[in-house]
């Protein structure tokens, strides 16, 4: 990753956060959030999201972490990634055990943490290589 990447006023440091900009081979990678808004490739997602090193898919999951369903942790598993986060928001919440089953049973790691880290993490992890999917609640 090189350069500091200029984001519209609102995207900064405190609450909300900024990247450096890729150089376009590691993929998707998120160049700022703040409550509200997570940026990425030039675009701003006003709704959770699930994000790949090669794919993007708006309109993901729950408003809130109490209502993650199967079928959202079933969207992240569907990539068969290495690891999962999951960004669940303005704080750290924990889903039912239940709901993480799946990813154990298939031997994928899955971590639950705040969306902004959730971001950070994936940024580092997208630049190591790794194999991972992020399910991106809004904070």
């Amino acid at each position: 990753m090189t350069g500091d990447l200029s984001l519209p006023t609102g995207f900064g440091y405190g609450a909300s956060m900024r990247f450096a900009e890729a150089d376009g081979a590691d993929g998707y990678l998120i160049q700022g959030y703040e409550p509200g808004a997570i940026r990425i490739a030039g675009q701003t997602y006003r709704e959770g999201l699930i994000v790949t090193p090669r794919r993007l898919v708006p309109g993901w999951g729950p408003v809130a972490a109490a209502q993650l369903t199967p079928a959202d942790v079933e969207a992240l598993l569907d990539f068969a990634p290495q690891v999962i986060l999951l960004g669940t928001g303005e704080r750290q919440v924990f889903p039912a055990a239940t709901l993480l089953t799946a990813a154990h049973k298939r031997r994928i790691g899955i971590e639950v943490m705040d969306t902004g880290a959730a971001c950070r993490t994936y940024n580092i992890l997208v630049g190591e290589g790794r194999d991972v999917v992020a399910g991106l609640m809004m904070m």
